[in-house]
């Protein structure tokens, strides 16, 4: 069964995903070797380092879907931070570009038919607490949107904003609370009215009588809370007590 937030026109979350990896898919199978192991958009890392990185986390979703918690790769790795655990990884497991893109290729369609097929009523441990089916594959989404910015990007590639950063700014959305916690900063209900990249549809998120509110394009929102463009270089505008330090405190992820 699949929630009625997670499915859109008959679209469902998973279905997202795996256009959004059939599109990063599509880009790499189109790479030349010097580009793979050019430097990409994330620091320290080339663009082999970063789909090394992605095939690495799908690995970890199999295995939480498998035995209900990731236990391989990076997720199973003591002691640091999970940024420090993540490269860690990646360093210990570099190889030939070619190889690193299998490996993604098998990784990334085990893991989506292992979320497909779970129990969307199960939550499912990760990074930094259970999720269930749905929502894991939201996070993935938004992973491999920002990670296809950081190869892209530097590339010179067309990388086109699409109507899947739905999801991606309902996880943002989503997190507020957390990430506000992780800040030290109290709870704050923020209402966000997100213009889709149509120019058209407005994403609503949050209640409509909240006191703080961020408003904008949803591809500039997508990117402050992927990290990926700082906040005030975003087009967005913040009203309330609260709504200036919700879009700085924007994430897509926890830690």
């Amino acid at each position: 069964m699949v929630r009625a937030r997670d499915t859109v026109a008959g679209v469902t979350v998973f279905d997202d995903l795996a256009a959004e990896q059939d599109r990063l898919e599509a880009i790499l199978g189109g790479l030349a070797e010097a580009q793979w192991l050019s430097p990409s958009g994330a620091a320290g890392w080339t663009v082999a380092d970063v789909v090394l990185h992605l095939a690495q986390s799908e690995e970890s979703v199999l295995a939480t879907v498998a035995d209900h918690g990731p236990r391989t790769g990076w997720a199973a790795t003591a002691g640091g931070t999970v940024d420090e655990r993540v490269a860690a990884l990646v360093a210990a497991e570099r190889a030939a570009p070619e190889a690193v893109f299998a490996r993604w290729q098998q990784a990334r369609r085990s893991a989506l038919a292992a979320l497909r097929g779970a129990d969307p009523d199960r939550p499912l441990e990760w990074v930094a607490a259970p999720v269930k089916p749905a929502t894991l594959a939201t996070t993935r989404l938004a992973e491999h949107w920002a990670h296809g910015l950081d190869i892209t990007g530097p590339l010179g590639l067309g990388f086109p904003d699409t109507g899947r950063l739905r999801h991606v700014a309902w996880l943002a959305h989503r997190t507020l609370p957390y990430a506000m916690a992780v800040a030290g900063q109290p709870p704050a209900e923020v209402r966000c009215e997100l213009t889709a990249p149509d120019g058209v549809t407005v994403w609503p998120f949050g209640r409509a009588d909240a006191e703080s509110a961020i408003t904008g394009p949803a591809g500039d929102f997508c990117r402050v809370a992927a990290h990926r463009l700082a906040p005030e270089q975003a087009r967005m505008t913040v009203t309330g007590p609260h709504g200036a330090a919700a879009l700085r405190l924007l994430r897509t992820y926890a830690e």
